[in-house]
């Protein structure tokens, strides 16, 4: 109190008197969106055996899947009743629209940039495309030109714009996308350098890439991916994310930005090896400034290709963390 207010006080007659206490405006942490990722989803075989006799492969996971602002997966077959599979692959894939209603019901977005999306020919992708558009699923990393094909899976909540993007690097690259012709997004680096760039400019605050990458089988990553994944942060990536392998390949941190090197499938089935049949779903806490923590669920798949919780350590990490650490499941949102 100033020397010249106390004086009018005390001539007021009203003595002392202490100074006010303004206690200062509660502000509201900082928001934050939760994403969900998992890996390869095939609705062919035993999924889709499943599926036709009126079950349900999400449901172990249902609860999961459904605790996120977006939930995404990696669609590892086409969705159709048209084409022909292609003589030159040794294992072809295609999934009855009556697969979708699950699909709605469990996932916000798919990402189709994987190696069996053209399993049934281009027929057959553009039926894929045009039932996910119907079904009001959004898709990514793949359309009927190059340019869509390329476009990021923009996800906007609380204020936070996120972009997704999705590639694919392995054979066949014949159904890349053509600036005519229907395909997916094939990854070159010096393309999803300036995807990541360019979804940067267009006012993205976190952008993650979601590669579908890696030998099959393999457990740990190799030198491309690794060096990939660097680049892919260097450009402004928040995270990366891949699958492919058939099995997890753990994960590593940097400059403090995760990278989780394949989530394993998620539904598949046709694996015999304990590896091969472990998946993990990811949980990403983001918020303007990028990811704020994650963690991995393992799951177990069945004989049909039903995923089922386990209770075992897996990869998790939070922002600017030098080491990825273990953590045992937990059901507590992020």
């Amino acid at each position: 109190m100033s020397p010249r207010l106390a004086s009018i006080l005390f001539a007021a007659g009203l003595g002392f008197v202490a100074p006010l206490c303004i206690a200062a405006p509660q502000t509201d942490p900082a928001p934050t969106v939760r994403l969900v990722l998992v890996g390869d989803v095939m609705l062919d075989d035993g999924p889709g055996k499943t599926i036709a006799s009126g079950r349900n492969p999400f449901a172990p996971f249902a609860a999961a899947l459904a605790d996120a602002d977006f939930t995404i997966g990696n669609l590892e077959c086409p969705i159709a009743t048209t084409g022909q599979a292609l003589d030159s692959k040794i294992y072809t894939f295609r999934a009855h629209p009556r697969v979708l209603p699950l699909l709605k019901q469990h996932f916000t977005a798919l990402a189709v940039a994987n190696n069996h999306s053209g399993d049934y020919g281009k027929a057959a992708f553009t039926e894929t495309l045009d039932l996910l558009k119907q079904s009001s699923i959004p898709y990514f990393g793949g359309g009927r030109t190059l340019a869509e094909a390329h476009q990021p899976l923009w996800l906007n909540r609380k204020g936070i714009r996120v972009a997704v993007l999705s590639y694919n690097e392995f054979k066949p690259r014949s159904f890349e996308a053509t600036a005519t012709q229907a395909g997916i997004a094939w990854s070159e680096d010096s393309q999803v350098v300036q995807d990541i760039r360019a979804a940067r400019a267009a006012g993205a605050d976190v952008v993650l890439p979601f590669m579908h990458w890696g030998w099959e089988r393999e457990t740990s990553p190799t030198a491309r991916q690794r060096d990939l994944a660097r680049k892919m942060i260097d450009a402004g990536a928040d995270a990366v994310i891949g699958g492919h392998p058939h099995v997890t390949q753990g994960a590593e941190t940097y400059k403090g930005k995760p990278i989780v090197y394949s989530l394993g499938n998620f539904v598949f089935d046709g694996f015999d090896k304990p590896a091969e049949k472990r998946g993990w779903l990811l949980r990403m806490t983001l918020n303007k400034h990028g990811v704020v923590q994650w963690d991995t669920l393992a799951a177990d798949m069945d004989a049909e290709g039903t995923p089922h919780p386990v209770n075992v350590p897996s990869p998790c990490g939070k922002a600017g963390d030098a080491e990825v650490r273990a953590c045992l499941p937990s059901t507590t949102p992020l």
